[in-house]
C-alpha cells in the first residue's frame, strides 16, 4: 500500500486564530462602532442642550442606534471573528457603503452649498465630533480594506 506525500505550504496549514489582517479588520471595525456611539452621544448632548429634537423622536433615535450598533457589535464579534464569510460581506455593504455615504455626505453638501471654512465655529465640542468623525472613517475604510488582504480572503474562504 503506497502511500502519498503532499508538500504543504505555509498556505495549506490549518489556523486556529485570525491571521493578522482579521485581527486588525476587527479592531478597526470596533473602533468605527465605538465612534459611530461616541458621535451618537455628543449628538444626544447637542439635542438636550437646544432642544432642537422632541423627546419622542430623541429617544425613537437612540433605540434605532442602539439596536444597530449593538447587532454590529453582534455580527464584529460572533461572526466576522470567527471567519463567517457573509458577515464580512455584511459590513462592507452595510458600513463600508452606506455607512460610509452616511458620514461624508453631511461634509459634502455643506461644501458644495457654501463651504466656508471662516464661518465654522470652532468649539470643543465641534472638535470632539470632527475627531470622532475622522477616527470613524478611517477605521472604515482600515477595516474593509484589511478584511479583504490575501490572508483574511484564504483564512474566510477555508472557513466557508
Amino acid at each position: 500500500m503506497a502511500t502519498t506525500q503532499r508538500n504543504l505550504s505555509i498556505h495549506d496549514t490549518v489556523r486556529t486564530e485570525p491571521p493578522v489582517a482579521v485581527r486588525a479588520a476587527t479592531a478597526a471595525w470596533f473602533l468605527a462602532v465605538g465612534a459611530g456611539v461616541a458621535e451618537s452621544i455628543l449628538g444626544v448632548i447637542g439635542a438636550l442642550g437646544d432642544r432642537s429634537i422632541p423627546w419622542p423622536a430623541l429617544l425613537t433615535q437612540i433605540a434605532f442606534r442602539t439596536i444597530i450598533y449593538g447587532g454590529l457589535f453582534v455580527v464584529i464579534d460572533k461572526f466576522f471573528r470567527l471567519g463567517r464569510n457573509w458577515s464580512r460581506h455584511l459590513l462592507a455593504g452595510l458600513l463600508g457603503v452606506v455607512g460610509m455615504a452616511t458620514l461624508i455626505v453631511g461634509p459634502i453638501q455643506w461644501l458644495l452649498a457654501d463651504g466656508n471654512f471662516g464661518a465654522i465655529d470652532v468649539t470643543a465640542d465641534f472638535a470632539a465630533f470632527a475627531a470622532f468623525r475622522s477616527v470613524h472613517v478611517m477605521a472604515v475604510i482600515a477595516g474593509v480594506v484589511l478584511m479583504y488582504q490575501p490572508d483574511a480572503n484564504r483564512w474566510f474562504k477555508a472557513r466557508s
